[in-house]
């Protein structure tokens, strides 16, 4: 199925990947969204599971692997164009996983990554959503008995 025009939603997988007082964001290396700072993640492939995409993207991505994995929360992005008809449309199921150690790369199609603090998400022009997500994984983070600002 064509990504742009597509005859249905087309499913992306992202993760918030916490490690502290920060969450690891990635630069798009390639498009769509060339440039753009972002939660790791991608389309998920035939056969795959959710949990089992966002393992894949995150190691891709960024050569890291992760523990237990929660469900943060889902996006929908519908982008029309100017006639009105929609030329995007991704249902992005956003996992949430607290850092297990290792080296974070740039890898597959990612330009650059960085480790980033709540309070620079401004600098580097979040979408509101991955903002929204990000905060969403925190509070479930907390939930689950981490306390972020001790580790």
């Amino acid at each position: 199925m064509s990504r742009r025009y597509p005859d249905a939603p087309l499913v992306g997988i992202g993760i918030v990947v916490l490690r502290g007082d920060e969450v690891l964001l990635v630069r798009r290396g390639q498009p769509p969204a060339m440039g753009a700072w972002s939660l790791p993640g991608g389309g998920q492939e035939l056969g795959e599971t959710a949990e089992a995409a966002a393992r894949r993207e995150l190691f891709e991505e960024t050569g890291l692997k992760v523990g237990p994995l929660w469900l943060a929360g889902t996006v929908d992005s519908i982008h029309r164009d100017d006639a009105g008809r929609i030329e995007y449309h991704y249902t992005i199921i956003d996992f949430a996983a607290d850092y297990a150690g290792g080296e974070a790369r740039a890898g597959s199609d990612v330009a650059a990554i960085a480790w980033v603090r709540t309070a620079a998400f401004e600098a580097y022009g979040l979408w509101d959503e991955a903002v929204r997500i990000i905060g969403l994984a925190r509070l479930l983070q907390i939930g689950r008995g981490a306390n972020p600002a001790l580790e």
